[in-house]
């Protein structure tokens, strides 16, 4: 079977055969595909009267289990945005009735942000729908092929996880 990084390879092998275009042969797709999930994601999401950063928030504080809840600092880590950013999207969920803030106990200056029912909900329902899709997705693989593949990924991906800073 051919797809279009095929076609580009063999155009790029033609046009530029001192360069070793192999890279490509990885790389193009992953990105091709990273294309095809952000659409796919960002349906899931939209069905759910979500934007992807509305779900990111979101399901970080989901996935802090009860009471869901935490600092805009530890959303800031999980989420890789700047705290002005941060403060932006922590009002307009605010706004939305989804999330709401808190004082924080353990530091008088401090507040914590929480995850209302309703962004609970919304939060659940978003991942089954997005889970639903990325299962489409891989549904051409085997679940040895899955395995195989999220395990090359995860060897690609993190030294960029552990990067400090």
């Amino acid at each position: 079977m051919e797809d279009e990084v095929d076609r580009l390879v063999a155009a790029w092998r033609r046009e530029r055969p001192d360069l070793d275009v192999e890279p490509l042969e990885v790389l193009s797709r992953v990105s091709r595909l990273s294309r095809h999930l952000d659409r796919a994601r960002r349906l899931a999401f939209s069905e759910h009267g979500l934007e992807p950063w509305e779900f990111d928030v979101l399901t970080a504080l989901r996935r802090a289990g009860a009471p869901y809840q935490l600092s805009p600092g530890q959303l800031l880590t999980q989420t890789l945005v700047t705290s002005g950013t941060m403060t932006n999207r922590i009002d307009r969920l605010t706004k939305k009735g989804l999330v709401e803030r808190l004082p924080d106990p353990s530091d008088r200056r401090g507040v914590l942000v929480r995850l209302t029912d309703e962004g609970r909900d919304r939060a659940d329902q978003a991942l089954a729908g997005l889970l639903d899709q990325e299962r489409a997705i891989l549904s051409e693989l085997s679940r040895a092929q899955r395995t195989e593949l999220a395990a090359l990924l995860r060897q690609l991906t993190a030294p960029f996880d552990n990067i400090p800073g």
